[in-house]
């Protein structure tokens, strides 16, 4: 599977930018990972492929158990995803606009919790990894 993270703003913070490439490093045998950063989320769209299946981390969207989130979006994109791209996006330290919440599939939110932008990216590749994991009954994830 073709996954792309799209994300507004650069990683800056050391220790992040090693837990980022920890989880690249972990996802390699699930899926085919590609990590793009954007001046703002004009070029994050522009940047978003036409027939990508887009995924976007926000505030305003369902949180979800890990469990779900292996099932609802990876299980089901491996199966009838035809292949296309799977985006997920983070936005800034605003959060995504209105055209970003519009083109998505979904909107997920990791819960009412403020986090900051940067430490999402980590999240979400640790739910991917988690995610892929789950998908092939492979042990690390307890419930």
């Amino acid at each position: 599977m073709k996954v792309q993270l799209l994300v507004v703003g650069r990683l800056k913070e050391s220790f992040l930018v090693a837990a980022e490439e920890e989880y690249r490093k972990r996802l390699r045998p699930y899926c085919t990972l590609t990590v793009s950063e954007h001046k703002d989320e004009a070029a994050l769209l522009a940047a978003l492929p036409r027939d990508a299946h887009l995924y976007a981390f926000d505030e305003r969207g369902a949180s979800m158990t890990s469990a779900a989130f292996s099932a609802d979006i990876l299980g089901q994109e491996a199966i009838h995803g035809a292949g296309r791209p799977v985006c997920f996006a983070i936005g800034g330290a605003d959060g995504h606009s209105d055209a970003v919440r519009q083109r998505a599939r979904r909107l997920i939110s990791f819960g009412q919790l403020t986090i900051a932008h940067r430490l999402v990216r980590v999240l979400v590749l640790e739910q991917l990894y988690r995610g892929f994991r789950i998908l092939r009954g492979e042990p690390y994830h307890r419930e």
